[in-house]
């Protein structure tokens, strides 16, 4: 595996960076995960698009050019041969073990391509078991989760409460009790021919994969709505199914012990499922080109 930081290129053993980085020492940075298809990097501007109105947003310099940065990532896909999935990353940098993000005078850059799999392929045919999490959203007002931040810690709490379980994805709750979205995935849920999912003013990160969805489903002529919903509503849907850029679309078909719908994947979020594939496999910006 070929990694790129800041530059150059290194092996997995010796990609390195510093211990005073303080996109390690405080999660102070972004990132982006990037689907490739078939050598096609998929919904690349959207990606990068977010990757700079994160790093905007909480005022962090990506230290070289947006054609650059791509051209980074792209090179590292190309040495990376069969890369399925990129994580590129800029961190604050290199500072000292004070907060203050002006002593880190230069924003690290580095970029993995490399494989990934979150859930096993038997689960995409039955169906994902889902359970409402304890832990809450965090709340916008306090750190907004439209940064696509170093700190996951939310998240990772989140996660932590589905050990020893046999589900596998938590719903999380706003602190007002509304449905926001799962551990690493955006959340839909389907009702007749309404395709319903968690405005991201609840702090539902506006997924990239979510974004295709809803454009699908209303070519196939479906309302979509992004909404204020509640557990109610969740366990009286007809379907549903998560989005993420490493899940893809997973049909869940169980919710805090509640079947949805017949308790098997349904058939608009099978059509949706199979009008995402082709879509994902016929569009994209080449790597090589």
């Amino acid at each position: 595996m070929q990694i790129y930081v800041d530059g150059a290129f290194y092996s997995e053993e010796d990609a390195k960076i510093s211990v005073f980085d303080h996109g390690l020492l405080y999660g102070d940075g972004v990132f982006e995960g990037i689907r490739v298809y078939g050598g096609r990097v998929f919904e690349l501007d959207p990606h990068i698009d977010r990757l700079y109105a994160s790093a905007q947003t909480i005022a962090l310099e990506i230290p070289i050019s947006r054609s650059d940065l791509i051209e980074a990532m792209m090179e590292t896909i190309r040495r990376n041969e069969g890369a399925e999935y990129v994580r590129l990353v800029v961190t604050r940098g290199v500072g000292d073990l004070g907060l203050n993000p002006k002593k880190c005078p230069k924003a690290t850059v580095f970029c993995i391509a490399g494989g990934i799999t979150l859930y096993p392929a038997e689960v995409y045919e039955k169906g994902f078991k889902v359970r409402t999490l304890a832990t809450r959203r965090n709340e916008p007002q306090a750190l907004n989760p439209a940064v696509k931040s170093l700190n996951y810690l939310n998240n990772v709490m989140g996660a932590l409460e589905l050990r020893d379980t046999d589900v596998n994805e938590g719903l999380f709750l706003t602190t007002s009790g509304y449905v926001c979205e799962c551990t690493a995935d955006n959340f839909f849920m389907v009702k007749g021919r309404r395709l319903m999912t968690p405005n991201p003013a609840l702090g539902a990160l506006g997924g990239i994969t979510r974004a295709v969805v809803m454009k699908l489903a209303a070519g196939m002529g479906m309302e979509v709505e992004e909404g204020f919903y509640t557990l109610f509503d969740v366990y009286n849907a007809e379907e549903a199914f998560l989005t993420g850029t490493a899940a893809e679309v997973g049909p869940i078909v169980e919710i805090d012990r509640r079947p949805i719908g017949t308790g098997v994947p349904g058939p608009i979020t099978r059509e949706i499922i199979a009008r995402f594939h082709e879509y994902a496999e016929n569009t994209g910006t080449p790597v090589n080109a």
